[in-house]
């Protein structure tokens, strides 16, 4: 069998019984997934995968990154060039591959995530090797012919309540409204991301601020034009089902600047002519001014900081971004988050969601932050922590000053769309483990454990997105 029903459980007997017990009371609930990157194409379309490799291996950076790591070329895996260069289009030899690789992945959570999806939706019981890679490709392939497969019954099948992805600022959601519009009962919403029209040293920069304008028929030569330009696309986005933002900025850093001052700021950023540290201070201010429209459109914000994105130029170059090179880096968020905080941070009516990919601010920074601030909430443990000992750490290090109700459950932020009944159900385990450490400790009574359990699975998810 691939699967231990007690699989992080807590070894000792009394406290397994404990976390088995709260566990059985939410496996089963509804999946929330308010923030990830699955494309709504599948869901407006609802055509069947294309084969196992496009649909587990080639748009998952968990997998091509590992493989990287040991030598393997990424043209192998069939991930696209920038140039639209040659690359491996055979799924089955992409998947052999793999196969031949799987054993890289011990210890790690895509181990744990894919033998969840090999057993629960494919039905294999044996390991994945060399000499199994043909039973598996054939089995999964197999199945991806039936209807039962196609997403929108696999979004049924999952029991998710509500799922939504990403769109960057200038973004059609000609998806979105093509879901809307086909009468399935499947609730699939957008989020706004505006980093390519906020970022000065986002590729395209000057075209997207362009486009910007066309689309929204704004003046976008002056400050007030270009943030009427944000109102408008936030309102669209609203309208196609939005409820969060998100942002994506290598730094938390926010700015409060006077309106001449910001003024002055813009126009040298539209001119092409700012410096490194005036760019900065752009983005800074932009995440401020976003605060202030969340307060009026009631738009949750996402702040995602601290990722140095495309740490590598060559592969950026040959693959383009998203490629697996994003890297954790230090982050600042008491002095870099003041600004913002003291304009805006006190309303009541704002939520502002912070993740981390610098796990030395948990307990330092962000706990005190969230612990006091009403308008701030802590993201669940992100990206290269999700992972069964990121989120004991993000349990262990925040819950002390934050306690668990300024958190917001979880969030699978994945591109892998398998993968999420498998990425709930670690976090689920994990965090049934974690109460039950605490009923077995005396600092929590076991009813109170249970009404935690079922907030971290579901609850807080939908009370923090506002769904």
């Amino acid at each position: 069998m691939l699967l231990d029903d007690d699989r992080l459980f807590p070894v000792e007997p009394a406290v397994r019984a404990l976390a088995r017990a709260l566990f059985a009371e939410v496996r089963d609930l509804p999946i929330v997934s308010p923030h990830g990157h699955t494309d709504p194409r599948w869901f407006a379309e609802n055509e069947r995968f294309p084969d196992p490799a496009q649909l587990l291996i080639v748009p998952d950076h968990y997998i091509f990154r590992m493989l990287f790591s040991q030598g393997v070329a990424l043209e192998s895996l069939g991930v696209p060039r920038a140039d639209r260069g040659p690359v491996e289009t055979d799924g089955r030899k992409i998947w052999r591959i793999f196969a031949e690789h799987f054993h890289l992945f011990r210890g790690t959570p895509t181990r744990l995530w894919l033998d969840h999806t090999f057993a629960t939706l494919f039905g294999i019981d044996v390991p994945l090797s060399a000499d199994t890679a043909d039973l598996y490709y054939d089995r999964i392939a197999e199945c991806l012919e039936r209807d039962d497969y196609r997403p929108r019954a696999l979004f049924e099948r999952f029991r998710i309540e509500t799922i939504a992805t990403t769109e960057g600022a200038l973004d059609d959601l000609k998806w979105h409204r093509m879901i809307a519009d086909s009468g399935w009962g499947g609730r699939v919403i957008t989020t706004y991301r505006p980093d390519a029209v906020v970022d000065p040293d986002f590729a395209g920069f000057a075209d997207n601020l362009r486009m910007l304008g066309e689309i929204t028929g704004c003046d976008i030569g002056g400050w007030a034009g270009y943030l009427d330009a944000h109102r408008a696309r936030r309102a669209f986005f609203k309208e196609h089902g939005a409820t969060a933002t998100d942002h994506g900025h290598a730094t938390a850093d926010t700015a409060d600047l006077s309106r001449g001052a910001a003024e002055a700021l813009f126009a040298r950023i539209r001119a092409g002519e700012a410096n490194a540290a005036e760019r900065n201070l752009f983005r800074a201010q932009m995440l401020t001014e976003m605060a202030r429209m969340s307060l009026v459109d009631g738009l949750v914000m996402q702040i995602h900081p601290g990722s140095r994105r495309n740490h590598s130029p060559g592969i950026l170059q040959r693959f383009g971004r998203d490629k697996g090179f994003d890297i954790p880096g230090r982050t600042d968020y008491v002095a870099a988050l003041k600004p913002m905080l003291d304009a805006v941070g006190l309303e009541p009516g704002l939520t502002v969601i912070l993740f981390t990919l610098d796990e030395t601010a948990y307990a330092r920074e962000l706990a005190p932050l969230a612990g006091v601030y009403p308008s701030l909430k802590l993201g669940p443990a992100w990206w290269f922590f999700d992972s069964p000992e990121g989120m004991r750490r993000f349990r262990q290090l925040t819950t002390e000053t934050a306690g668990f109700y300024n958190t917001v459950g979880f969030n699978d932020d994945t591109r892998a769309f398998p993968s999420i009944p498998a990425r709930h159900d670690v976090a689920r385990r994990v965090d049934c483990a974690y109460l039950a450490g605490l009923v077995a400790t005396g600092q929590l009574r076991e009813e109170e454990a249970a009404e935690l359990a079922v907030e971290l699975a579901y609850g807080l998810a939908k009370r923090a997105y506002r769904l």
